[in-house]
C-alpha cells in the first residue's frame, strides 16, 4: 500500500473513532430510561410500581441530563415514591406521554402517604402532556374532613416535596381522591400549561396546594374542581400566580391559615391576570377562628382579575370555621393581615355583597387597599360591601360603594 493511501486510511480511522467516542459519550451523559425496559405494561391493569421505580433508580444513578420515558398507554400504579438524591444528575426529565391510573384500594395508602411523590431532587422536569387519573370518585364518600376537624385525609394525587429547581409543563390531573397537586417545602418551583379537572361537588379536591415553599411561579393553567383552584397555605414567600382560568371551584385562596400551632408567615404573594368563573369565591384570604398560635399575612396583591358570576368575588374571612368545627369558645383569629392590595378587579357577583372584609376583632386588618373595582350584582340590585375590623382605603372607580 502506498504511503499516501496509508495516511488517508489512518485519518479516516481516527475520524471514525472520534465520532464513535463522541456519540458514546453523549449517550452516556444524556441517557433515556424507558419504563417498558424495566417491565412496565400499559394494559391499565398490571401494577407498574416496581417497573417505574426500577427505571427511576437507574435514571437517578446516572449522570448528566437524564430522561425517564413513559410512552403512550395506560399504566396502573399503586402508591410510589420517586425520591433522590441523584448526586450526578444535572436534570432528570420525566417525559410522560401516557395515562397513569391510581388504585382505588384505600388500604394501600398508609397513613400520611399519597399516591405519587417526587422528593429530594434538584433539577426535576415533568413534561410530555400525560395524565394522572386519581380515580377519586370511588373514595369521595369516605372524606370526612368537611365535617370533622381532626380527620384522616385521603391521598393527594401528585406531591412535590423538598425539591429545588423544578419545572412542570403540560401536566394533566383528573379526579383525585384529595388534592390534585401539592407543593411542599420546595424552592424555585415553576408550573405552566397545567390542566386540572374534577366535578364541582368533589370534596377537598384543591387544584394546586402550596405550603412552606419559596419562589414559586404558576401560570397558564386551566382548573375546574370541587374546592380551591389554588390554595396558598402557611410558610410561603415569593409566590406568583398568573393567567389562571379558574372555575368551577372555590376560587384562589390564601389559607386556610391558623388551624395548627406554630404556623409560619405568608409573605409576598401576587395573583394577577386571571379569570374566575362560576365559583363559590373569587380571591380570598381565610383564617380560622380560635387559632392556637400567632402568625401573619403581608404584602399580598390581587390584580387584573375578571370575575364572572362569582359568589364572593373579594373576601377576607377571619371567622373561618366550616360546619362548626372549631373547639370551645370562638376566640378571635390570631393571624394578622396587612398590606393587601386589590386592584383592577371587574365583572359580576352572584351575591349582592360583592366585597367582604371580615377581619379579626382581636387583630384588625391593616392597610387594605381597594382600587379600580367594578363588580355588579347579577340580580339587578346595586352591589354592596361589608367591612368589620378592617383598616381599609378605597380609590375610585369603586363599585360597590365603599363601606365604613
Amino acid at each position: 500500500m502506498r504511503q499516501g493511501s496509508m495516511k488517508v486510511l489512518i485519518q479516516l480511522t481516527s475520524i471514525l473513532l472520534c465520532t464513535f467516542a463522541v456519540t458514546a459519550r453523549r449517550l452516556a451523559v444524556n441517557p433515556t430510561f424507558d419504563v417498558r425496559s424495566y417491565g412496565a405494561n400499559a394494559d391499565g391493569v398490571t401494577d407498574n410500581s416496581q417497573a417505574f421505580l426500577g427505571a427511576w433508580k437507574a435514571a437517578c444513578s446516572s449522570i448528566g441530563d437524564v430522561k425517564l420515558l413513559i410512552p403512550p398507554g395506560n399504566y396502573f400504579l399503586n402508591p410510589v415514591k420517586f425520591y433522590g438524591p441523584c448526586p450526578n444528575v444535572s436534570t432528570l426529565t420525566v417525559y410522560q406521554e401516557g395515562v397513569i391510573t391510581a388504585s382505588t384500594d384505600l388500604s394501600l395508602y398508609q397513613s400520611g402517604n399519597d399516591w405519587i411523590e417526587f422528593g429530594y431532587v434538584e433539577g426535576l422536569r415533568l413534561t410530555g402532556g400525560g395524565t394522572f387519573d386519581g380515580q377519586g370518585s370511588v373514595s369521595w364518600s369516605y372524606d370526612q374532613c368537611p365535617v370533622e376537624k381532626h380527620c384522616n385525609v385521603l391521598p393527594t394525587s401528585v406531591k412535590f416535596v423538598h425539591l429545588n429547581d423544578t419545572i412542570v409543563y403540560g401536566m394533566r390531573s383528573i379526579n383525585p381522591k384529595f388534592f390534585h397537586i401539592a407543593v411542599l417545602q420546595c424552592q424555585n418551583f415553576k408550573a405552566m400549561a397545567i390542566h386540572i379537572e374534577a366535578p364541582e361537588d368533589s370534596p377537598n379536591t384543591d387544584g394546586i396546594h402550596i405550603e412552606r415553599s419559596s419562589d414559586v411561579t404558576i401560570h397558564d393553567a386551566i382548573i375546574s374542581t370541587g374546592d380551591d383552584c389554588i390554595s396558598i397555605g402557611q410558610g410561603n414567600t415569593n409566590v406568583l400566580i398568573s393567567r389562571i382560568n379558574c372555575g368551577p371551584g372555590h376560587g384562589i385562596s390564601i389559607g386556610s391559615l391558623g388551624k395548627y400551632p406554630n404556623e409560619e408567615d405568608v409573605r409576598n404573594v401576587v395573583v394577577k391576570d386571571s379569570k374566575i368563573s362560576n365559583t363559590m369565591n373569587g380571591v380570598r384570604i381565610k383564617t380560622w377562628q380560635n387559632s392556637p398560635s400567632s402568625s401573619s399575612v403581608a404584602d399580598i396583591t390581587f390584580e387584573n382579575i375578571l370575575m364572572s358570576n362569582v359568589q364572593n368575588p373579594i373576601i377576607i374571612d377571619q371567622t373561618y370555621c366550616p360546619d362548626k368545627l372549631c373547639d370551645g369558645d370562638l376566640v378571635p383569629s390570631r393571624v394578622s393581615i396587612s398590606d393587601v392590595y386589590f386592584k383592577a378587579i371587574n365583572g359580576t357577583s352572584a351575591s349582592q355583597v360583592a366585597v367582604t372584609l371580615n377581619c379579626s376583632p382581636g387583630i384588625p386588618c391593616q392597610n387594605i387597599t381597594l382600587q379600580d373595582i367594578l363588580l355588579t350584582y347579577v340580580g339587578g340590585k346595586p352591589s354592596s360591601a361589608f367591612c368589620a375590623y378592617a383598616n381599609a382605603r378605597f380609590f375610585a372607580p369603586m363599585l360597590p360603594l365603599p363601606c365604613n
